[in-house]
């Protein structure tokens, strides 16, 4: 009801209750008159029911007087407030508290100058801890109450509340289609290692794929749970094993898992176990192990940029955030003792993986056996500080690993042990300009280039016991990311990845023939790679994007690519090289 309209009610509900009164007053008193009476003398009133009558009136009229005073003090509470409603702006008089409303839909429309009085009819029943825990606050998320002091957190339109956990779907659909100079034969993504030369068969046609096996699907659980924050996290996309002919007819893309990890947070500590992007990936943010935190470059390319140290596997991790600007961790992960082709004699070829998706012993195709020694350990601190408003970011990494193998002849065992550093930097420069530099070099760190040279080989030592050996390997990233305007995005990298040379000699023929193992060894094939590098650059232009409906981008994108072998035959190519194209038509779920 309007505060006006109360008020018309009040003022007319007291005259209807006077003139009830008065017309009560006036029958008493035509009772009580004999001369208006039919009644006989005899049965008249005796002057004590007279004298009760006369007290009766009395105590109405003070009553009637009562409500007359009562009825000013109304009319002026209105008049006041009619002038607190001239003297205020209108901006100022646009909402009304809630506790004074007598009804919510009337008070939608109401503005101070209509209201009589603030005070509610029937006064709010006291909050309690029982009515406080069974009516949580409206757009809070299920288990994630908002701070005190903030607005809650709106959820994604897609999300669902079960229990006290948030269900939150997420991903994008990709249309892919890639043009290459030279028929790499990899798919959409690229094997940078394996780039034909010019003049071979592959090197002298070009290739076109269209695909949509880099679409991409994620769910993200959160809640609360005995004071620890959680977060679930599943990622997958279409870029699993598939059979010969898939590329012929059926196109049935095989379903591939790239994350699944939960992470709990309590205070400063944080705990992460599962399938995660290795601590050795760059950040762009802390240590977070969200994708959007994460530098893997904005490259279409399914294999990223040339440079980029990057893994995901098992690993179970630990963190502490020392402040909002530093973070330090460490992280036990997954090995894989990565050979390369043509680099471990034929006696142990059992005991690394060649990188080319099996054991290197051909019986033991598709079987991750490796004689694994420990898991990899990897330790990073992050900084964070913001200068004049904008996010820099560099971080420090350390790597250890390990490698053993077994001499079958002498019955020996042997192992190696390397090491590995990075610094990488993901500094905003100016609004939207991040300025990109990651740097890395190892003993044995060659698995996290992308597996595009080895990480150890196996050679002779003084004894003729063979023995593991790390190979020494760098790698580099230097770019920009610049969001130009709202719906245009520039980027751009170089990157270059360098792997050493380290063979010996595993025997010698009584012609004087040598017969090398190693990597880069005399004689080596074009497949043993001293430096690859990419050029890349381009554009997401987004169409339209909204909260609630996601958004559509495309995305064209030019990246060249040359590989170096240690040894180049007599009058063959002293490199391999192509150009590639992608055009990616791509709607982002919100």
């Amino acid at each position: 009801m309007h505060r006006s309209q109360l008020t018309s009610w009040r003022l007319t509900a007291g005259m209807l209750l006077a003139a009830s009164l008065t017309f009560s007053t006036g029958a008493w008193a035509q009772t009580s008159n004999p001369e208006n009476s039919n009644v006989t003398p005899a049965s008249r009133s005796t002057d004590d029911e007279v004298k009760g009558l006369k007290d009766q009136l009395a105590l109405q009229q003070k009553q009637i007087d009562q409500l007359q005073k009562a009825l000013e003090e109304q009319k002026q509470l209105l008049l006041q407030a009619i002038q607190v409603k001239q003297a205020t702006p209108a901006s100022q008089t646009a909402s009304v508290s809630q506790e004074g409303a007598v009804g919510r839909k009337g008070l939608q429309s109401t503005t101070l100058g209509q209201v009589a009085s603030l005070t509610p009819v029937v006064p709010a029943a006291p909050k309690t801890a029982a009515t406080s825990s069974a009516l949580p606050s409206l757009g809070a998320a299920p288990g994630r109450p908002p701070q005190e002091g903030t607005e809650a957190k709106k959820p994604s339109p897609l999300s669902v509340g079960i229990g006290d956990f948030e269900f939150t779907p997420g991903g994008f659909m990709d249309f892919t289609t890639v043009y290459r100079s030279t028929a790499v034969g990899s798919g959409i993504g690229t094997s940078f290692g394996g780039i034909p030369y010019s003049g071979s068969l592959a090197g002298s046609l070009s290739e076109t794929r269209m695909s949509m096996q880099n679409s991409r699907f994620s769910l993200a659980v959160t809640g609360k749970a005995e004071g620890f924050d959680l977060k679930g996290y599943v990622e997958a996309d279409f870029l699993g094993f598939t059979p010969p002919n898939v590329y012929v007819t059926s196109n049935s893309n095989s379903l591939r898992s790239r994350l699944y990890w939960l992470q709990a947070r309590k205070g400063s500590f944080e705990f992460l176990g599962g399938q995660s992007w290795s601590m050795m990936t760059p950040n762009r943010t802390g240590i977070s192990p969200n994708p959007s935190d994460v530098f893997y470059s904005q490259d279409m390319d399914t294999n990223y940029q040339v440079g980029l140290t990057w893994a995901r596997q098992a690993q179970f991790r630990m963190v502490y955030h020392f402040s909002d600007a530093v973070t330090a961790g460490i992280s036990i992960e997954d090995p894989q003792q990565l050979t390369a082709t043509s680099t471990v004699p034929s006696a142990l070829a059992a005991e690394g993986d060649n990188g080319s998706g099996s054991i290197t012993n051909s019986n033991a195709s598709n079987n991750p056996a490796t004689p694994n020694l420990a898991p990899d350990i990897i330790a990073k601190v992050a900084f964070d500080p913001k200068i004049g408003g904008l996010h820099e970011h560099i971080e420090i990494a350390g790597l250890l690993t390990s490698a053993q193998v077994y001499d079958p002849t002498a019955k020996v065992k042997n192992k190696a042990e390397g090491a590995g550093g990075s610094i990488n930097f993901n500094l905003e420069l100016a609004k939207n300009f991040h300025a990109i530099l990651n740097t890395f070099y190892s003993d044995g760190g060659g698995r996290y280039i992308y597996g595009l040279g080895p990480q150890f080989v196996i050679d002779k030592n003084g004894s003729g016991i063979y023995q593991p050996s790390m190979v020494h390997s760098g790698s580099g990233i230097a770019g920009f990311e610049y969001q130009a305007i709202k719906q245009t995005m520039l980027y751009g990298y170089y990157g270059a990845a360098y792997y050493g040379r380290d063979y010996g000699i595993d025997s010698v023929s009584s012609s004087g023939a040598i017969t090398y193992d190693g990597f880069g060894y005399p004689g080596a094939p074009n497949s043993q790679n001293k430096s690859i590098q990419e050029g890349t650059f381009g554009v997401i232009q987004t169409f339209w994007k909204n909260p609630r409906y996601g958004s559509l981008q495309l995305i064209t994108q030019y990246s060249y690519v040359e590989r170096n072998p240690w040894v180049v035959a007599s009058k063959a190519p002293k490199d391999a090289h192509l150009s590639m194209g992608y055009v990616d038509l791509r709607y982002v779920l919100p």
